[in-house]
């Protein structure tokens, strides 16, 4: 797909530029989101966060280091990691709620469809959980969101040899589970893990 002229720094600086970017990257982005949230109004919610941060963050597009997509990736990781250290420390859950944005019935049921299609995301990463926090970033990225491991470290903001030795580590650790554990129940996190140590298995 073609990319808008000057990239994201010259659409957040034109409002026209900027709903032709979000129209191309919107349902990318909540699909990243809908693998790591099971609730439509924090999926909308945190997508629309996303899209605030790049107002922010567009000069550090660099079309070299990868994809605009990767680079969304990079942001969207950051938004949804600070969204769950919020929910960590507030003492009572429901306090939330009362600052949502309120969602029409079509709005949640299209965002519940893209929640039930991402459900086997939500489900690798919980294989994931174990990893060290490098290795598990470097592995989400590749493995579940389809990202190559150059594209995987520039939203990291890692060297490619940094990212390579991540996953060395990564691979071997769940092969080390594989082989540890014999016959895993359907749809466990470690069925989950020996699917991830499949996909990457074939990665340099």
């Amino acid at each position: 797909m073609e990319r808008i002229r000057g990239g994201p720094l010259a659409a957040t600086r034109d409002p026209q530029l900027f709903e032709q970017f979000y129209r191309r990257h919107v349902d990318a982005v909540t699909r990243f989101v809908a693998r790591r949230v099971d609730d439509p109004h924090t999926a909308a919610d945190l997508t629309a966060e996303i899209f605030l941060a790049v107002l922010d963050s567009a000069d550090t597009y660099r079309p070299g280091l990868g994809s605009e997509t990767a680079w969304l990736y990079g942001i969207a990781r950051n938004v949804v990691s600070s969204e769950r250290r919020r929910i960590a420390r507030e003492a009572l859950r429901d306090q939330r709620i009362s600052g949502r944005r309120l969602l029409d019935a079509d709005d949640i049921a299209r965002l519940e469809d893209k929640l039930d299609a991402e459900s086997p995301g939500r489900r690798a990463l919980a294989a994931l959980a174990h990893l060290p926090e490098g290795e598990r970033a470097l592995l989400e990225l590749i493995t579940v969101d389809q990202l190559t491991l150059p594209e995987a470290a520039a939203a990291l903001g890692i060297r490619q040899v940094t990212a390579r030795v991540r996953l060395h580590r990564a691979r071997k650790s769940l092969r080390t589970e594989t082989d540890a554990t014999h016959g895993p129940a359907p749809h466990s996190p470690l069925t989950h893990a020996s699917e991830v140590s499949e996909v990457i298995g074939g990665e340099a």
